[in-house]
């Protein structure tokens, strides 16, 4: 008996492989896009951390200089943060295109394995009328050679 083979396995493996290559992209996107969150995240407990400070430095009896260096060094946090926001909305588009990306190829990685369940199918429907029309030749003989 003859077995089934798919005459476009080779494409049906390679959108496998894109699949497996698009959900690695997205896992490095979400990662690169966490990466930023907690960057963040730690710029902004800087920030609070700050202007905590600069809260006491006013109420104590410190240089001006100071109150003045404290208070550029929250604005450069503050511009830092805004920064890191503008990088975290990136990796935030990033992981969205890559979503789409994997989508798009799991598509069309089951539209090729359809085919081949579809191809498959045939092939078996085709072998089992092949089989039923050998059987049926084989009972043909039979019955012409036990009549006398």
């Amino acid at each position: 008996m003859a077995s089934f083979r798919y005459s476009f396995q080779r494409v049906v493996d390679l959108k496998a492989s894109e699949k497996t290559q698009a959900e690695w992209l997205l896992s490095s996107a979400i990662g690169a896009l966490a990466a930023e969150e907690r960057s963040l995240e730690q710029l902004q407990t800087e920030k609070t951390d700050w202007e905590r400070k600069l809260h006491e430095a006013s109420q104590a009896a410190i240089p001006l200089s100071e109150l003045q260096v404290i208070q550029q060094y929250v604005e450069y946090l503050k511009n830092g943060i805004a920064n890191k926001t503008k990088d975290v909305l990136h990796a935030q588009k990033a992981v969205e295109q890559s979503r789409t990306r994997l989508s798009d190829k799991m598509k069309d990685e089951k539209v090729w394995l359809k085919a081949k369940d579809h191809a498959l199918a045939r092939f078996q429907y085709a072998m089992q009328i092949k089989e039923q029309n050998e059987l049926d030749e084989l009972a043909s003989v039979r019955f012409t050679l036990s009549t006398p």
